[in-house]
């Protein structure tokens, strides 16, 4: 045994975990949170109490969940993936007849100390059992017909469920998810050009449907495509949303307005400023170095995520890792075409930063998940 070998032996297992921790995440994870702390403390008025207090306990109560997921061995995550899969799937049903409602959506149950989201438990818990299920199928058969018919049951089924609260945005997170998951597994690329042609079949037939009394959309997600083309149509009413957004992300320069100086947010032009769209808030206080920053941060832990994955020699967790790195950059990117207008309004809030219970908790837990890939990865003996 050499000197190090000895030394590292002595070295409890715990600490030794601790030691192991992938450390650029944590502290990239605290940075973008932070920033989320100050804006919601920004769209409060300067009250630190009406939303960004809420936010700190939640991101506490986060990482201390990460951390404890993380120092549990990968192996176990790994035998209750099909549980927490089919756990996410009764919470999915029981928002029909428990859930409580909000913006013309039925999402979330009430437990009393906080309002969960299943569609939130969901995108860990399908990158989680794709990542096992992939482990478990010889390569061979990866691309094989049938094999690859289970997995897109496993991504349909979730999204049904989560089409009927109605939730567009969640939709198509969990099919762009579970999709990258199965690409990066190995899957034929003939069965996503197949998939993408049948999404542009759709597509024509969700505008051929509308005004029938079998349209495939909600009316006001219609009015959501008319919006994301033309925003001018209804400045006031549909279009209202982008429309500020736009103006916001426009007035803050390059250095923006100052901390609680933003017009839009302060004088309530903006709406949904402490959650969907605090992206503009952002940009409107910090400019376009502050909205830069903010995107290099996200970039930084997408990139930390994947070399993390790279580095994994064991199947389930470099799918894991990067199916957790898929999801968080899904969050970020979809958000931010959103209120930049070049996506439509689908609801998606900004990960870390956006105010909200269930998006940040599952999404820490999330990466506890990756991190206790990281943590029990296989790693070279000591010569």
């Amino acid at each position: 045994m050499s000197y190090l070998e000895h030394n590292l032996a002595a070295v409890p297992v715990g600490f030794r975990k601790i030691l192991a921790l992938n450390w650029l995440i944590l502290i990239l994870l605290t940075a973008i949170s932070g920033v989320g702390f100050i804006m919601l403390y920004s769209v409060a008025g300067g009250q630190i109490d009406r939303w960004a207090q809420p936010q700190m306990l939640r991101f506490f109560l986060g990482m201390t969940g990460l951390f404890v997921v993380a120092m549990v061995p990968i192996w176990f995550w790994r035998n209750m993936s099909f549980p927490a899969y089919c756990l996410a799937i009764l919470l999915l049903i029981a928002v029909e007849f428990v859930g409580t409602t909000g913006m013309g959506a039925q999402r979330w149950i009430d437990l009393g100390f906080i309002r969960l989201q299943p569609s939130e438990v969901m995108k860990i818990a399908l990158m989680l059992v794709l990542a096992a299920y992939y482990d478990w199928l010889p390569r061979e058969q990866i691309s094989r017909p049938f094999w690859v018919l289970l997995p897109a049951l496993l991504i349909l089924i979730p999204v049904f469920l989560v089409l009927r609260q109605p939730d567009l945005g969640t939709s198509l997170l969990l099919i762009m998810g579970g999709g990258a998951i199965m690409f990066l597994a190995g899957v034929h690329w003939a069965y996503f050009a197949t998939i993408i042609g049948s999404g542009i079949g759709l597509v024509v037939a969700v505008f051929q449907t509308r005004g029938t009394g079998w349209q495939l959309l909600k009316d006001y997600q219609y009015s959501r495509i008319d919006t994301f083309l033309n925003p001018d149509r209804d400045p006031l009413g549909a279009g209202y949303h982008i429309t500020q957004a736009k103006i916001a992300l426009g007035s803050g320069g390059w250095t923006g307005r100052g901390l609680m100086q933003g017009t839009q947010s302060r004088l309530n032009f903006l709406p949904e400023k402490h959650t969907d769209f605090i992206f503009t808030t952002l940009s409107e206080e910090f400019g376009f170095i502050g909205s830069i920053s903010l995107l290099g941060l996200y970039t930084l832990v997408v990139l930390a995520c994947i070399a993390s994955a790279l580095s994994n020699k064991d199947r389930f967790s470099a799918l894991l890792t990067l199916g957790i790195g898929i999801t968080f950059f899904l969050f970020f990117a979809v958000n931010i075409a959103m209120v930049m207008g070049l996506a439509p309004v689908v609801g998606v809030p900004l990960p870390l930063v956006s105010y909200g219970g269930s998006a940040m908790l599952i999404l820490l837990l999330g990466f506890g998940l990756m991190q206790s890939a990281h943590v029990h990865r296989p790693r070279p003996k000591f010569k």
